[in-house]
């Protein structure tokens, strides 16, 4: 059903792009750059949405500046609720009838997956995808519509498969995986970072992104006695697979993958199961105690206060918010780098051209860089790890740049 679904919107935005062509380009006007998304503000997933408030909090911020070339950005993002058939049909409001220039940091990998050959058949830009699955910067040649912006999940999970090897003496592993492009990205890239030591992994369960609950494959993982467990999973099922770790006693060495190592999901799960789990970073924490008197920070707190709907003290200590602003700072670059004569072509053309240094809501020293043939635009990151109710960064940035 879903396939026949996106088959039709194909032809119906292909029949869109194909017919009375405009004069000017859709979603522009002397005033005005419409830019759409589609995020989860319910379900599982809900909240990631912060993501997308963040987004909306810094174009306010940038708007209030004169916008981009005298031109305001309307930021436009509707709920899917982290389900990918409300994902296509959101899109296609937003570019049929919303006319939007551009979709932007729509959230989730098989959201993404469902509505990129429509956008690319339609040749509507889909920028800086909030997902890290490898395919969204290896496969630019079938897709020159789309570009990722947070380091690929495969790199993700090759550094903790190379820290196992270095530093967990006689590892016994077990792995909980989303069983989709994401999870199974993640644990591709473990493998591979395990190298010979891939035969330690001695129990893996994938859990299906609409169950209701990860417990029971937590507990089959507990089973296999290993002494070091991969939390590969999203939203409620990282929580769930953390609460299930403390109700059974285990005390594996957890690492969990990025996308769920926000802040405000890590203090509020079991912190006897929390405490020295190991993740990647590479945007700024508001709640690390290493950022707390930071310009970045403090800039992204007067951001969000200011412009901000209805926000509290958690929310200004929430990570999710900085990882909006920092992917608009770098939307606000591309379309700056773009030009006054703003075009869908032109700003595909300055998204893989990019060299962006001093971002003010990522780590310090990573550059934003992309080519017309390298679309990671997030590759280096720091590993980190959680104690006192806090993350703390160790260690030099890695290099994540998929070979």
């Amino acid at each position: 059903m879903r396939a026949l679904l996106v088959c039709g919107a194909v032809a119906v935005l292909t029949a869109t792009a194909a017919g009375a062509r405009p004069l000017t380009t859709p979603g522009v006007t002397s005033t005005e750059i419409k830019i759409g998304s589609s995020v989860p503000l319910s379900g599982e997933a809900a909240i990631a949405g912060n993501v997308a408030r963040g987004i909306d909090a810094y174009f306010d911020y940038i708007n209030a500046k004169g916008g981009i070339f005298g031109r305001k950005i309307k930021f436009t993002y509707l709920d899917d609720g982290y389900d990918p058939g409300r994902a296509v049909n959101n899109t296609i409001r937003l570019v049929q009838q919303e006319q939007v220039f551009a979709m932007f940091s729509s959230l989730g990998t098989s959201n993404n997956l469902a509505v990129r050959k429509l956008l690319n058949d339609a040749k509507v830009p889909q920028l800086f995808v909030s997902s890290g699955a490898t395919t969204f910067g290896r496969d630019y040649k079938k897709y020159p519509w789309t570009i990722g912006y947070i380091p690929p999940y495969s790199e993700e999970g090759a550094i903790y498969g190379q820290y196992v090897v270095k530093k967990v003496k006689k590892p016994k592993i077990a792995v909980l995986y989303q069983d989709d492009d994401y999870g199974r990205d993640l644990f591709a890239g473990l493998k591979r970072g395990l190298g010979p030591k891939a035969k330690a992994i001695v129990a893996k369960v994938g859990y299906d992104p609409t169950s209701t609950d990860v417990t029971p494959e937590v507990t089959q993982l507990r089973a296999s006695k290993a002494n070091v467990f991969m939390i590969f999973a999203f939203g409620k099922f990282s929580l769930e697979a953390f609460n299930a770790v403390s109700r059974l006693g285990w005390k594996p060495q957890i690492f969990v993958n990025d996308v769920s190592s926000a802040s405000a999901l890590m203090a509020i799960v079991p912190q006897s199961a929390a405490n020295g789990s190991i993740s990647i970073v590479f945007g700024k924490d508001p709640a690390a105690p290493l950022w707390k008197r930071d310009k970045g920070i403090r800039l992204f707190q007067s951001i969000l206060k200011q412009y901000g709907s209805g926000i509290g003290s958690r929310d200004l200590q929430d990570g999710y918010y900085t990882a909006g602003m920092a992917t608009a700072y770098t939307l606000v670059d591309t379309l700056k780098k773009a030009g006054r004569n703003l075009t869908r072509e032109g700003v595909m053309r300055a998204a893989t051209h990019l060299s962006e240094k001093g971002n003010p809501f990522v780590l310090p020293g990573i550059v934003i860089h992309t080519t017309s043939t390298f679309r990671y635009p997030l590759s280096q990151v720091r590993l980190q790890r959680w104690s006192n109710r806090a993350w703390h960064p160790f260690g030099k940035l890695i290099a994540t740049k998929p070979g």
